[in-house]
């Protein structure tokens, strides 16, 4: 059997002192994208808003976000580096003129060419100059440097794989929640320093106007202890956490609140008032959780459900599931949202009941009982969020490689997966209760303050939007 010849690995080699002339050149191109901003001003801690901060760069006198200047000298560096001489380069001084700015989508040049040699001390004197795709010059300058006197030649190192996120994602959620007054909001049994501060933050950012309920000690301790001012928030005094859901569940009801954001209590508490028989947040819909999350170098939002409310879900459930996150994904923007329902194959098995579930959704959906997106299923994660992983499995759907809901066969599976993501991809999980009367906004203590907002960004937008969860409610 004869292996398959492998590619040779690309080289790194320089040219020394003696093999280097008076007039020898060498560059390098690059394209500017917004990847390369970020890594700079990453490394550097240079986060001048005339190169991060789109808005801000507007304003400005060049009307758009530019390049720091030092990123093109860093071309110039890598041209020295790398080409010529090459490895071996001592770097003694460098001078540089910025003459125009570099934008984003611009290709730079970085050229060096030699213009004095000094065979004493093996020192070169070059000339260096950044052009963009116009022919026009972006920076002039001198490099100083030793040159290298052996021969270096070596397999160049491969580089770490880098991954970004800006948390663009959110930052929308966030945005698009701004501008509107903010609605009330009971905060239930904010007893801890994170509880009060998550309520301060939201109702800060302009989203709600908190209602704190809890013992009105704790609550005051605990606004002490986070060092936050509660003088202006209205303050509903409770016994204890379960009373403390009930005195919210009350205010929803007479409509002195449009939203509720989970405290210092059990999650189980919180809904047990929710769900309770006379409660009047109950609506024919069965009520579920969702995440929308933002996964580090995942292009879009993604909806994962039912992963907090709902154990083992039967199929009539499924479907409440599904409805619910379709109403979520219209308010965050997604006309016909794609809706991946999961299992761990993808072809119908009925030693498996996931698999029948999900070949029972999607023919709901064909029948018009379920409306407002595209539904597949079973697929398995990788085919239903990775187009290339479908292609390779024949599958031909407008859902698989472009889902934007996750719809788990149960809670454990959607648990996990959403913590996989937090805990091994840095994805953010926004979280809300939904198919109730009003959004329910469930936060934890190890949520960062980003991850608090997009969740009562959520609670905002489908108050705003009025997405009733379903035709009537439940006595």
């Amino acid at each position: 059997m004869t292996n398959a010849p492998q590619s040779a690995p690309a080289m790194i080699e320089n040219r020394t002192f003696e093999e280097i002339a008076v007039g020898d050149s060498a560059s390098v191109v690059h394209t500017l994208t917004q990847r390369d901003i970020h890594l700079f001003a990453l490394v550097s801690g240079d986060v001048n808003p005339a190169h991060v901060d789109v808005e801000y760069a507007q304003s400005d006198m060049f009307h758009h976000v530019i390049a720091h200047g030092m990123w093109g000298a860093g071309l110039i560096s890598a041209v020295l580096g790398t080409e010529l001489p090459g490895p071996g380069t001592i770097y003694l001084g460098q001078s540089l003129r910025f003459t125009r700015p570099v934008a984003l989508g611009d290709t730079i040049t970085a050229t060096v060419t030699v213009k004095e040699r000094n065979p004493e001390k093996k020192r070169l004197l070059l000339d260096c100059a950044c052009t963009n795709q116009n022919g026009e010059t972006v920076i002039t300058g001198e490099a100083n440097v030793i040159a290298p006197s052996e021969r270096v030649c070596r397999p160049r190192v491969a580089l770490p794989d880098i991954r970004l996120s800006d948390h663009s994602q959110y930052a929308r959620l966030i945005e698009a929640a701004k501008g509107g007054a903010n609605a009330p909001c009971a905060v239930v049994h904010p007893c801890s320093p994170s509880a009060i501060a998550a309520a301060c933050e939201a109702a800060e950012a302009g989203f709600i106007a908190p209602i704190l309920i809890g013992p009105e000690a704790r609550v005051k301790a605990s606004a002490q202890a986070a060092g936050k001012d509660i003088s202006a928030y209205r303050l509903v005094d409770s016994e204890h956490s379960h009373h403390s859901a009930e005195r919210a569940v009350e205010l929803v009801r007479a409509g002195e609140a449009l939203l509720i954001m989970k405290g210092s209590l059990h999650t189980d508490e919180l809904m047990g008032a929710v769900v309770a028989r006379g409660s009047g947040l109950r609506t024919e819909r069965r009520i579920s959780h969702a995440y929308v999350m933002d996964v580090p170098g995942h292009g879009e939002p993604i909806i994962i459900t039912d992963a907090a409310i709902n154990i083992a879900p039967t199929l009539e459930e499924k479907a409440d599931i599904v409805r619910n996150a379709i109403d979520l994904a219209h308010v965050i923007g997604k006309d016909q949202p794609r809706v991946a329902i999961l299992a761990a194959v993808e072809t119908v098995n009925p030693a498996m009941p996931a698999t029948l579930d999900a070949a029972a959704l999607c023919k709901m959906a064909d029948r018009g009982q379920i409306t407002g997106g595209l539904l597949d299923g079973p697929l398995a994660f990788d085919n239903a969020v990775s187009e290339a992983a479908a292609r390779e499995k024949g599958i031909v759907s407008p859902v698989a490689g472009k889902a934007d809901v996750f719809v788990v066969p149960d809670l454990e599976a959607g648990n996990m997966l959403a913590k996989q993501l937090t805990f091994l991809s840095d994805a953010d999980a926004a979280g809300i209760v939904l198919g109730a009367r009003v959004p329910i906004i469930l936060t934890s203590r190890a949520d960062s303050l980003r991850t608090r907002l997009a969740s009562s960004a959520l609670a905002v937008l489908m108050a705003r939007a009025a997405t009733m969860a379903a035709p009537g409610l439940k006595p």
